[in-house]
């Protein structure tokens, strides 16, 4: 009975099938598909995908790699945005190649804003060239580190910087800029400081992890001098959010530190007319750096040591003194002239010595 009824209703399905319908069923084939290709596009669409297939293919180890590619994407969208107004009369393609040139140039744009040419002063550049850039330091961090938090600033022949005991090292960081100065302890020189060099760089180092100390050296200026002057707290916290530059600046406050050390042991490089140059030499070869720039002048004991060495001649400081560390082994004689190398030790006991005959 059922299917008596349902015959009606598949007859009246079947009645109403139209072709339409017939039309977006899809009715598999055994044809093959494409059988008539379109003509090929318009030389502009080919022209378009040149500029793509340029930029995706240049070399990543290129300077200007992110650059020249932004700009051949930028190229091919322009030219996409042509062929789809102009041949396709497509709407959707030119809407989205829009999109992505404007993306392009933004990215573009601000890839040449971070190359452009950064300008440094005239006044700062000889440290930068000098100091900076053989460690490759970026002229915009240059000049981050030298626009926001420090000074030039300028002192006449005869003005003091620090004073010993007075002066707070916990202030400042300078490097010279023009003319000279000269470090003295308690009225004695110690040596000079030129252009592109640091001028407390020692207690600046000697003092990072102790505030409140002063200044164990007297800084005259011996010329009209001009410094570049960082707030040292600040500058504190700019090199911590920059752990590259902090680098660089041990490094070169490290490098500087020594070449006061050297030119405190060799007077001649401090001055081309060696004056005095004997009490210089007798001077520096009893007192460091570290003695002289890193505080251990507070204690009386010191200051007197400081006077013994300053009373003698560079007569006594020629002698030899023998160091208490240097003793002569009991098992050596004095070597004189003519004795062979065989001959310096004494030879060993029978009892001390014994050779184990072989079995």
């Amino acid at each position: 009975m059922n299917y008596t009824e349902s015959r009606p209703l598949a007859e009246s399905t079947a009645v109403g099938f139209t072709p339409e319908l017939a039309s977006i069923i899809p009715v598999p084939s055994n044809e093959t598909i494409c059988e008539n290709w379109r003509e090929i596009h318009h030389l502009v669409f080919h022209v378009a995908n040149i500029f793509f297939v340029i930029g995706l293919v240049i070399p990543t180890t290129l300077q200007l790699h992110m650059i020249l590619l932004r700009g051949m994407l930028a190229i091919g969208c322009s030219f996409y945005i042509v062929w789809g107004t102009l041949y396709r009369c497509a709407l959707d393609v030119v809407i989205w190649n829009s999109v992505f040139l404007g993306v392009n140039i933004l990215h573009l744009s601000y890839l040449l804003y971070k190359k452009r040419p950064v300008k440094i002063e005239k006044e700062l550049n000889g440290i930068y060239r000098r100091l900076f850039e053989p460690l490759c330091v970026p002229p915009d961090l240059f000049r981050r580190l030298t626009g926001q938090f420090c000074m030039i600033q300028t002192l006449t022949k005869g003005q003091t910087y620090a004073a010993e005991d007075k002066t707070s090292v916990d202030d400042r960081l300078s490097i010279l800029l023009k003319g000279k100065m000269k470090v003295s302890y308690r009225g004695h020189f110690l040596h000079n400081i030129y252009p592109c060099a640091f001028i407390d760089s020692p207690e600046f180092r000697s003092t990072q992890m102790h505030k409140g100390e002063k200044f164990q050296v007297t800084i005259v200026a011996d010329d009209n001098c001009r410094f570049l002057c960082w707030s040292r707290e600040r500058l504190t916290y700019f090199l911590e959010s920059e752990p590259f530059l902090y680098e660089i600046f041990r490094y070169l406050i490290g490098k500087d530190i020594t070449n006061k050390l050297y030119s405190l042991n060799d007077p001649t490089l401090n001055d081309k007319k060696p004056k005095n140059l004997e009490h210089q030499l007798s001077l520096c070869t009893q007192i460091s750096m570290l003695e002289m720039r890193n505080s251990i002048a507070s204690s009386s004991d010191s200051e007197d040591g400081l006077h013994l060495f300053l009373r003698g001649t560079s007569s006594v400081s020629s002698l030899h003194v023998p160091s208490p560390h240097q003793r002569a082994s009991a098992k050596m004689k004095p070597i004189e002239e003519g004795v062979e190398d065989d001959e310096v030790f004494e030879p060993m006991s029978p009892k001390t010595f014994k050779v184990r005959e072989a079995p």
